[in-house]
């Protein structure tokens, strides 16, 4: 299964279920993890996970 495709069935379970509410919050824990994995082999490292 590929990754476009569960995105996909994601959103058309939104969009079926009428749970729209969902989105802000998977769209945040995206940023947040792809803040994490692009800053994990910095210089920035430790700074950003002195936030959380």
């Amino acid at each position: 299964m590929s990754k476009m495709s569960i995105f996909s069935e994601f959103l058309g379970f939104l969009k079926e279920r009428k749970k729209y509410w969902l989105m802000p919050i998977v769209v945040m824990l995206v940023l947040l993890s792809a803040l994490i994995v692009m800053t994990q082999g910095s210089a920035m490292a430790p700074f950003i996970y002195a936030l959380f």
